[in-house]
């Protein structure tokens, strides 16, 4: 299982070594390089042990195959000895080592930057030391498979990459114009290196607030190369790397806009994951080590995977060259945009934008909304179903959202348009579940409570876990695709019962010590102009303005809240119900940091005080836990009453609900 913390696969494509094969797009060898048991062994259940296979897929694509017309600029990529454009993806596979036990049902997971992250979102007490935790999913018997995507992580060591060619102009170097942010936490490095390494010939600026007029930073201050204690600046000259004399600090933004040369091909990314998925469920048993065992695919990805699942299932990828399904059942986990791997000059990696950093890259463009509806801001009618039900290889879908995609990523025109004036229809093959009162970035529900605060936000994080709730939803979706038992019906904020509203509208207490403009922290979506070779509606083509003019901003809409500041709607978690404290989708940004910004992908936790005199002392409106629950026992009855309401909706596993009641006898609230 190692190989789910760690993974370094040395990749070059020997292009001359993949062989002929008929026209289409296609996996044409997987290359096994290392195979053995799994966990060191372990056994899970009646399912039993587990193997562990990791290597290579090769595979390739016509570029004059209709299946991969959208993939841009596959026209200009080289071409290897039969005129195919070919392609490499790191590729692991943990399967039962008895096949008899499985349950037949693969389950892939679209890798987040090139790390997986499905082992801790599913199964507990995921560790170094114990990477299966509680083992959830193995317990079940799918097999998991990982595959690499994004073609820009080549050059980053124990990542699941891609290895993509670069496109040419007939021979000629293509340029365009790139765009780069710096933050908080971020690399100063460049995905793709300048025509010029001259500074002169190119725009550097930085900004403190994200809506700061750009301050251009001198010309002589910077350098294109890489600085450390051994090389102070200007540096070591690296055409990948940006130096600032005196460093780069916390506290401002810094934005680099220049002209870059040699293009990855980052739209292979598509066919490649649609090709793996494909071999590893028809291909025969020469070379396929899954022959005959999967009867079921769902494609699984966290925030920026899970915008890559939407973009691969709106640009009609869901159909293999055969036009076969690859994906009966996918779970967009916390994303509701989508991804630019289809743009020349791409850059994946980046945010579809937040209210402080990476606030306008490409990927939350219309369409948003999964049925085809009028958008009447972005000039469009569009829907992320349209070509998969063309071709009827359209997935069930489980959307699991948090409150910070409400509040960073401008949720609610997906389910209440452009001007939040009705609710709009949802297909019957979608489910959408906002995990009220969570913040976007997983909590443990194992702790540690209270959370370890981060220097950059102003308030605790949010510690409501929504792991129990993801586990409930993944059997949910596993039982819709295999037996089509339908999952619980949809729960998220509406305009008809008043749940979803204007950020004026919303009923927060007064919490002394708490960010009193709300306003200021929601992120409101918007349609960018970024020049006319840029395709919004498929994001796609080549971007042309940097950075790009803002048209038009949607009217961004919010979850209300109780008395308490907690979600009224939704997927109420015990936390919710049986709360110790308010959870958002926000938080704040700290001095040095940008203060009064929004803290990106971070919610907050603000606890209850202990007893009414407590409260009293620093005029907290809301009751305290002493007059909530009485003592500890009155508060675990609480939570025990909580997760039987939630198992009885379909939303807490009988397991999860017993573990969740033990954690509350655990605690140490009002002990």
């Amino acid at each position: 299982m190692r190989v789910l913390v760690r993974i370094a696969v040395s990749l070059v494509i020997a292009w001359c070594l993949v062989p002929a094969t008929a026209a289409g797009a296609r996996v044409v060898r997987l290359e096994i390089t290392q195979r053995g048991p799994a966990f060191d062994g372990r056994t899970f259940g009646e399912v039993g042990p587990y193997e562990e296979l990791r290597g290579v897929a090769y595979g390739e694509v016509d570029p004059n195959d209709p299946h991969d017309a959208l993939i841009q600029d596959v026209h200009l990529a080289h071409r290897n000895g039969h005129g195919k454009v070919a392609y490499a993806a790191d590729v692991a596979i943990l399967t039962p080592a008895d096949p008899r036990r499985g349950n037949h049902t693969l389950f892939y997971e679209v890798v987040n930057r090139g790390r997986p992250q499905a082992p801790e979102v599913f199964n507990v007490g995921t560790s170094a030391a114990n990477p299966g935790g509680d083992g959830f999913l193995e317990r079940r018997g799918y097999t998991l498979v990982l595959g690499g995507w994004q073609g820009d992580l080549a050059r980053i060591p124990g990542r699941f990459a891609l290895t993509v060619p670069v496109a040419h102009d007939h021979g000629r170097t293509i340029s365009g114009l790139v765009r780069a942010e710096f933050g908080l936490g971020s690399s100063q490095e460049l995905v793709y290196a300048p025509v010029s390494t001259d500074p002169n010939a190119a725009t550097f600026t930085q900004r403190v607030h994200v809506g700061d007029p750009r301050q251009p930073i001198p010309s002589d201050a910077w350098s294109f190369a890489v600085c450390d204690a051994t090389h102070p600046f200007p540096g070591a000259p690296d055409a990948h790397h940006v130096c600032l004399r005196g460093g780069f600090d916390a506290n401002h933004l810094y934005e680099l806009v220049y002209r870059a040369r040699d293009p990855l091909m980052l739209g292979l990314g598509l066919a490649a994951t649609r090709d793996v998925v494909s071999f590893l469920r028809h291909a025969g048993a020469s070379g396929n080590p899954l022959a005959g065992r999967i009867r079921y695919a769902l494609g699984q990805g966290n925030s920026q995977s899970g915008r890559f699942l939407r973009t691969f299932l709106q640009l009609g990828f869901n159909a293999d060259e055969a036009g076969r399904i690859v994906f009966e059942g996918m779970n967009p986990h916390i994303a509701d945009a989508r991804v630019p791997v289809n743009v020349r000059f791409g850059q994946p990696s980046r945010s579809a934008g937040v209210q402080h950093q990476e606030h306008d890259f490409p990927g939350s463009e219309a369409p948003t909304t999964w049925e085809t509806l009028a958008d009447p801001l972005a000039g469009m009618t569009a829907g992320l179903l349209q070509r998969c039900r063309a071709t009827r290889t359209c997935p069930k879908i489980v959307q699991t959202i948090t409150d910070t995609e409400y509040w960073q990523s401008a949720m609610s025109p997906t389910t209440a348009g452009a001007f939040g004036l009705r609710d709009l229809p949802i297909p019957p093959n979608v489910r959408i579940y906002h995990l009220a009162g969570t913040q976007h970035v997983g909590y443990s529900p194992l702790g540690p409570f209270p959370p370890v605060p981060r220097p950059a936000c102003q308030q605790l994080q949010n510690a409501n876990p929504y792991t129990y709730a993801l586990r409930a939803l993944l059997i949910a979706l596993t039982d819709w695709v295999r037996s089509g038992k339908p999952p619980p019906q949809s729960r998220y904020a509406r305009l008809a019962d008043r749940t979803l509203v204007r950020v004026e509208q919303l009923h927060f207490p007064a919490i002394p010590g708490v960010a009193e403009n709300l306003a200021y922290l929601l992120d409101r979506g918007s349609v960018w102009d970024r020049g006319p070779r840029f395709d919004a509606a498929n994001v796609s083509g080549i971007i042309g303005n940097e950075p790009p003019l803002r048209v038009a901003d949607y009217l961004s809409l919010v979850p209300q809240v109780d008395a308490d500041g907690n979600d009224v709607d939704g997927v109420r978690s015990t936390s919710i119900q049986a709360p110790v404290g308010t959870y958002t989708g926000w938080n704040t940004r700290s001095p040095g940091f940008s203060e009064g910004d929004a803290c990106d992908i971070f919610g907050s936790f603000i606890p209850f005080a202990r007893s009414a005199a407590g409260r009293a002392a620093t005029g907290d409106p809301r009751p305290s836990l002493e007059e909530r629950y009485g003592d500890h026992a009155g508060y675990v009855d609480a939570v025990a009453a909580a997760a039987r309401r939630l198992a009885v909706d379909g939303f807490l596993l009988p397991e999860d609900a017993a573990s969740t009641v033990r954690q509350a006898e655990a605690s140490d609230v009002l002990k």
